[in-house]
């Protein structure tokens, strides 16, 4: 099994984790969607259940995830094997269970450890592994609170490692002055992400945990001109016509060959860049089938791209 390290915590993970936002099934943030649409639960437990036979070891959520969905799911598709796994979940937004609505966000120390006791039981875990700050642009005079807390709960043998989910260079090095800090949460991938925040974690021996690794769906090639997404669904503002999601659409037709050149498909590619890019990199690709498990942990078996591939895209990509 290829396999990576989670920074200075010494804790080893499959090189790919699997990214547990999309099982979490339809939820808004003050009434604007940020979920990924309707997903069926028993084929997300199928799918964890893939991940499992197929080696991953790492699996990031969210409390927010579905307000709780996310958490609960997981907990269920690992009952019986904690020790198999690695769980990093986040913290920082204020949401109504219920509702399944996102109203505010939070870094107090209260809060922190609120949400701590509330993950670890719907996790149905006494310790979580990884626990991290999802609120991307918390006001930094407020962020060193939020670390000692953090700092607290390691102590307290409640969390083994904490990190930020952040694409903010500035943040990510405030946090790795806590000793327990092991990882920060980019958005990274071919076509978009801060190569500063993953040379802050390569500099400050962080993971670089890798959300968005295929682009939300757009580097699978699944998408066209033509392509329309629901209203549940966090994409469905998307535009394949004009704008971010076109000019996208442009550079993957311009790269596709060359990243299935070696018989990857073109998210395996997607996910292989990343690896190479990196030692520090652990892609999370979200998932809602079996069938998507299946195909990025291809990705496993063929590894990073090699140094030719990496210098024809960057060479096609330069502005």
């Amino acid at each position: 099994m290829f396999t990576r390290t989670l920074g200075r915590s010494g804790i080893e993970v499959s090189a790919l984790g699997m990214g547990c936002w999309a099982i979490g099934g339809p939820f808004t943030k003050l009434g604007e969607p940020v979920g990924w649409g309707t997903v069926d639960d028993a084929e997300s437990l199928r799918a964890i259940e893939r991940a499992l036979e197929l080696g991953v070891t790492f699996f990031d959520t969210a409390d927010v995830y579905g307000c709780g969905h996310s958490e609960r799911l997981l907990a269920k598709a690992l009952a019986g094997r904690r020790d198999q796994v690695v769980l990093a979940t986040k913290f920082g937004h204020v949401f109504d269970e219920g509702k399944k609505d996102i109203h505010d966000s939070d870094g107090s120390p209260a809060y922190v450890r609120a949400c701590c006791e509330a993950s670890r039981r719907r996790l149905g875990v006494d310790v979580i592994d990884l626990y991290q700050f999802h609120v991307n642009g918390y006001d930094l005079a407020k962020a060193a609170a939020t670390r000692d807390t953090l700092e607290e709960l390691v102590a307290e043998g409640k969390i083994r490692a904490y990190g930020w989910s952040t694409d903010d260079p500035e943040r990510a090095r405030f946090f790795a002055q806590g000793p327990h800090c092991t990882a920060i949460q980019q958005q990274i991938n071919i076509l978009e992400g801060s190569l500063d925040v993953l040379a802050a974690c390569q500099k400050l021996g962080l993971a670089s945990i890798n959300r968005g690794p295929l682009c939300r769906g757009l580097l699978t090639g699944k998408f066209t001109r033509d392509s329309t997404l629901p209203a549940n669904d966090v994409r469905h503002g998307w535009n394949f016509r004009e704008g971010q999601q076109a000019e996208w659409l442009e550079k993957l037709a311009a790269i596709r060959e060359v990243m299935t050149r070696e018989g990857h498909t073109l998210a395996q590619a997607a996910l292989g860049w990343l690896w190479a890019r990196s030692t520090v990199t652990v892609p999370i690709p979200g998932f809602k089938t079996v069938a998507q498990v299946t195909e990025n942990l291809g990705a496993l078996a063929k590894g990073p791209l090699t140094p030719a591939q990496m210098r024809e895209i960057d060479a096609l990509l330069a502005p």
